[in-house]
């Protein structure tokens, strides 16, 4: 578990599983910049039994505020090169936005997987668009290394992809991340 002083990151407990469908799949607020798929509730809680979200190629948790409410999600999984991991998140309600849920749980997360593992490089791929987005992943010292023309497809359309990194050294030498 990562504490903050507004959020807790933490792996998904058997108790969130029935809010954490529901957030996950509500579609009107994945907004314009995730996919409007989604996977059933029984496949998700089959997944759940059999290994919690976590594997060796990827690892999912929940962000959490102070009451103990299941505000996002923030995850890490296997990237192109093995040296490096992407990361991944999201906020479940837009009227919590702005307010640094996200920005605090990516630094967290940034922290932990530099402290803990030998990862050389970590990216986040944003929505050129995704303006608030792509500016958590900036206030956490990811950098823009250029745009990946239309990798993804969301609501019916391909859309270009900005990649932005931080390297282990960049890191080192902020002395851990920015606050």
């Amino acid at each position: 578990m990562l504490k903050g002083p507004l959020c807790t990151v933490r792996h998904l407990l058997n108790t969130d599983l029935n809010t954490f469908i529901a957030l996950v799949n509500d579609l009107p607020s994945r907004g314009d910049y995730f996919s409007t798929h989604f996977k059933s509730p029984e496949a998700m809680r089959k997944e759940f039994v059999q290994h919690g979200f976590v594997t060796e190629d990827s690892e999912l948790f929940v962000v959490e505020d102070g009451y103990r409410r299941v505000v996002g999600v923030i995850t890490h999984f296997k990237s192109r090169t093995p040296t490096t991991r992407e990361i991944g998140y999201r906020l479940f309600d837009t009227a919590l936005a702005g307010q640094g849920y996200t920005t605090e749980a990516l630094r967290m997360l940034v922290d932990h997987l530099f402290r803990v593992h030998t990862w050389h490089r970590l990216e986040v791929l944003v929505a050129p668009r995704n303006l608030p987005s792509l500016r958590v992943a900036q206030k956490c010292g990811f950098t823009g290394e250029g745009t990946l023309r239309e990798a993804f497809f969301i609501n019916g359309q391909y859309q270009d992809v900005q990649v932005l990194g931080l390297l282990r050294h960049e890191w080192e030498r902020l002395g851990g991340l920015p606050r």
